[in-house]
């Protein structure tokens, strides 16, 4: 979308000064020279100005988990050069959700069964809407509304700004994954998807809450189905990478993966990453329908969700490490090490990666090298994915608190 938006600006503004030659080549008066010239200044320079608006406005927001429909987990934010606590706001539950940060405030559910919205300035509580169950679910912040599941088996659907019910809808089990998003074929409406562990992935209407479609699996969905190019994948405890068509909600292709697939995948240019319960990690070739390459180290899981950079994939295990690898073939870059499982799924910002674990902390490492550049030690596990915006890093950990972090002030 930014780039569109940039192209189209460029080309009015070119329009403008084209029109302003043409008018000199044709004759006109010095005046009229001129009135052109200040036309094709003044557009060019409002639509760079919306262009730059555009920008600032999706850099400066991390509206959903993974940050985007393909579950990159990629950030453009900047990240001062050292992070210091801004603030922490406690709630009643441990905090397994990864927040999103939209206009300001920061949306993110709890295990009280809460889900909150706090200013991302002072951190102070906005509002919080109760469901009936813990939320592990990460909310989706989309056109006004805020999207959750939560183990009450329910999507809601509340006003970003008062917190206030629009719908819900009653699947068959507890949600835990977050929703996703995708327009609809005919491009007249969005729809929202989310799996929950009555073993389906439900497709419903974003403003009515309606059913559009539900597709079948064989166990549980725990994880969140990445969106990119027409279809939609997801893993499960069926041990199946599903590929689904988003316009009909049919199956497309399945891919053995070995094991039960805890965590959610990302996809990117008909290859979807992914960690699995047996020790596994799997690049799946979309189109192939089948495995590209694999990755096994020691024997512990993934349930850590991948983030992609141009050239690299890194994830989280449950050897209580950090690893990169080569996107293309499945080498190992490096391997950062922690002192508790990583559950928490990695962020890339620039030349840096911001992840929790559950050892109490949230680190910052360098991409290129996985050398440690900042830590801190919050206390509990951190299992929640770090969120960026506005220069902020925000994250929940299982004390209940959630946590925001900025740029050191000067004293």
């Amino acid at each position: 979308m930014n780039a569109t938006r940039t192209i189209l600006a460029d080309f009015r503004g070119a329009w403008a000064l084209g029109l302003a030659l043409v008018l000199a080549a044709a004759g006109c008066t010095a005046e009229s020279k001129d009135s052109a010239s200040k036309a094709a200044a003044k557009e060019t320079g409002k639509d760079a100005a919306k262009a730059a608006a555009v920008v600032e406005q999706e850099r400066s927001s991390w509206p959903m988990f993974r940050g985007s429909p393909g579950l990159l987990g990629v950030s453009s934010e900047r990240l001062p050069d050292a992070l210091a606590l801004a603030w922490s706001f406690k709630t009643g539950g441990p905090v397994k959700s990864s927040p999103a940060i939209v206009d300001g405030r920061v949306f993110v559910g709890s295990d009280d069964q809460h889900v909150y919205a706090l200013g991302l300035g002072d951190g102070k509580k906005v509002w919080a809407f109760k469901t009936e169950g813990p939320i592990e679910s990460s909310p989706l912040v989309l056109a006004g509304r805020v999207y959750i599941g939560s183990s009450d088996g329910f999507l809601y659907a509340l006003d970003a700004a008062s917190g206030k019910l629009v719908w819900k809808h009653e699947t068959g089990d507890k949600i835990l994954g977050a929703p996703n998003w995708v327009k609809a074929p005919k491009g007249d409406a969005t729809w929202i998807l989310a799996g929950s562990y009555d073993y389906k992935l439900h497709c419903l209407d974003a403003v009515t809450g309606k059913s559009n479609w539900v597709y079948e699996t064989g166990n549980y969905i725990n994880g969140s189905p990445a969106v990119s190019d027409g279809v939609t994948v997801f893993g499960g405890c069926d041990a199946l990478l599903h590929v689904i068509s988003l316009a009909e909600g049919t199956k497309i292709k399945e891919v053995e993966a070995g094991a039960y697939i805890g965590g959610s995948a990302a996809m990117a240019d008909g290859k979807v990453f992914v960690g699995h319960y047996e020790n596994e990690f799997l690049c799946i070739d979309t189109i192939a329908g089948k495995i590209a390459w694999s990755y096994k180290d020691r024997a512990f899981p993934y349930f850590s969700s991948p983030a992609l950079t141009k050239d690299l994939v890194i994830f989280g295990g449950r050897d209580k490490r950090l690893h990169c690898l080569k996107r293309a073939t499945g080498e190992v870059v490096w391997t950062f090490s922690t002192q508790g499982k990583v559950d928490s799924s990695p962020v890339v910002c620039g030349d840096r990666i911001v992840v929790g674990s559950d050892d109490g902390r949230l680190y910052v490492v360098a991409l290129a090298d996985g050398k440690e550049l900042w830590n801190y030690e919050i206390g509990e596990a951190v299992s929640s994915s770090p969120a960026m915006a506005e220069g902020k890093v925000v994250v929940g950990s299982q004390d209940g608190g959630v946590y925001c972090f900025g740029g050191k002030t000067a004293k």
